[in-house]
């Protein structure tokens, strides 16, 4: 590996930063986003048994705040049960939004590394290529100033690619993973909302 970094030149050291920012992403949001951690099924039947049992209470408020990303939405459409379903709906509404926001954490990051590792890849031909002409004289070339040049260009432009390609991959399927999280708290606190205002029963 050390001799392929070599090879590869300075030109490389920006993308080898970039992949590691980018694998520590890949790994946090994996990590971050699934389905038990954000937005648990059982939850919503819980807190409906816990409201029909005891109302709301600040305790309960408090719990399911620390709980979860849907905890933290269904938490603000209760804080609001006593005003009418428009206000409830636009608590759950801003709380949402916030929750959206954390989703996306890093992603733009990410979305970032996937399109400049291969600009930074280019940019490490583009040096390359420099030494390539730089190794043509008068007096002859310079095999050794050659065969650099060439590995510079070639190695920058596929490790370029090489960080690009899975980084692009996730960074759209988080993306799409966030999107559906989203939707389906969104769903959940609508079904909140209309059971307490009595528009449904389950």
């Amino acid at each position: 590996m050390l001799s392929l970094i070599q090879a590869a030149g300075w030109p490389i050291w920006p993308i080898i930063i970039a992949s590691i920012v980018a694998i520590g992403i890949i790994g946090e949001r994996m990590w971050t986003l699934r389905l038990n951690v954000i937005s648990p099924k059982e939850l919503l039947p819980k807190v409906l048994n816990e409201y029909r049992r005891n109302g709301v209470s600040a305790e309960m408020l408090t719990k399911l705040q620390k709980h979860s990303p849907l905890g933290q939405i269904l938490a603000a459409g209760l804080k609001n049960v006593k005003s009418s379903r428009e206000v409830m709906k636009e608590s759950i509404e801003e709380a949402g939004r916030v929750i959206a926001h954390e989703l996306n954490r890093y992603l733009t990051t990410l979305g970032t590394i996937a399109a400049l590792s291969p600009l930074m890849g280019l940019f490490g031909t583009l040096v390359g290529m420099i030494e390539i002409f730089g190794s043509s004289s008068p007096a002859g070339s310079n095999p050794a100033q050659l065969a650099y040049g060439i590995s510079v260009a070639l190695y920058n432009a596929a490790f370029g690619i090489l960080v690009a390609i899975p980084s692009m991959i996730f960074y759209r399927h988080f993306r799409a993973k966030v999107d559906d999280f989203v939707i389906e708290m969104e769903l959940q606190a609508l079904k909140l909302v209309e059971i307490v205002h009595g528009e449904r029963d389950s």
